[in-house]
């Protein structure tokens, strides 16, 4: 049932989920341009983010600032305890693997989506309008409806029918950098190709990668590794060995929750 004390949706507080990549980055900057300004900025840190994503946030701070739009809120899972454990250290401690890795979404909802929520109705809970950065060609993720009346979802840039290629000529309007692909280091969604040059990029974050790997070795036949049906230590083993059978096309988002 809808919540009788919830805000009128055209006066209701607006809200962007940012996950620091292409979409969720052209959104605002298409906010700009329209003359929306959202009340919130929300990011939801894993812990496990690539450092090119940590450094982006601050570059959108400064823009954000000179938009005069409000800055980018850092969340994180906390534990009852009070402490955060992230998703890099939890997968360790289990000896298990992202449960993208499994084909499900559950490190998606637990480091990302419930955090978000929790912080969004702390500051409104009586209702927000809650905008995320699916593009035109992702229209079919577009189903999240309602949350029991407190709040409505929106998508701007399905409404504006920007994909991903409008989405970076915006980004190239307001003069900023294009933002590397927004993905937890370890994702289990990421290409031969992205985890070849994260070992180029940032061999230590291989290595943490690789070590995850190992520990959920042994955990579930469905999974033979962070690749599902293949695993990242293969790929690494023949690109050191100078086996080119990686080459991909470009970067595409990894399908997770934005926010």
């Amino acid at each position: 049932m809808p919540d009788a004390n919830a805000t009128p949706i055209s006066s209701a507080p607006l809200v962007v989920n940012y996950g620091g990549g292409v979409n969720s980055t052209a959104l605002l900057v298409g906010m700009r341009e329209r003359g929306e300004r959202p009340d919130m900025i929300v990011f939801a840190d894993t812990g496990g983010e690539r450092p090119e994503t940590y450094a982006y946030l601050d570059v959108m701070d400064s823009w954000l600032l000179r938009a005069g739009f409000p800055p980018i809120e850092r969340v994180r899972w906390i534990r009852k305890d009070g402490t955060f454990l992230s998703l890099e250290d939890w997968c360790l401690k289990h000896g298990q693997l992202p449960s993208l890795a499994y084909g499900m979404k559950g490190c998606s909802v637990k480091w990302k989506a419930q955090p978000v929520d929790k912080h969004v109705k702390m500051r409104y809970p009586n209702g927000a309008v809650r905008c995320l950065g699916y593009d035109a060609l992702e229209s079919h993720r577009v189903n999240r409806g309602t949350d029991g009346g407190l709040w409505a979802w929106r998508y701007p840039l399905v409404e504006w029918n920007w994909t991903r290629r409008e989405c970076g000529e915006a980004i190239e309007r307001a003069g900023l950098p294009v933002s590397a692909k927004s993905a937890c280091f370890f994702c289990p969604a990421s290409k031969p190709h992205e985890v070849v040059n994260l070992r180029r990029e940032h061999p230590a974050l291989a290595d943490r990668a690789l070590a995850i790997e190992d520990a959920g070795a042994a955990y579930s036949a469905v999974s033979v590794g962070l690749g599902r049906s293949w695993r990242w230590r293969d790929v690494l083993d023949s690109d050191a060995a100078q086996v080119d059978m990686f080459r991909s096309p470009p970067d595409s988002p990894c399908g997770c929750y934005d926010g």
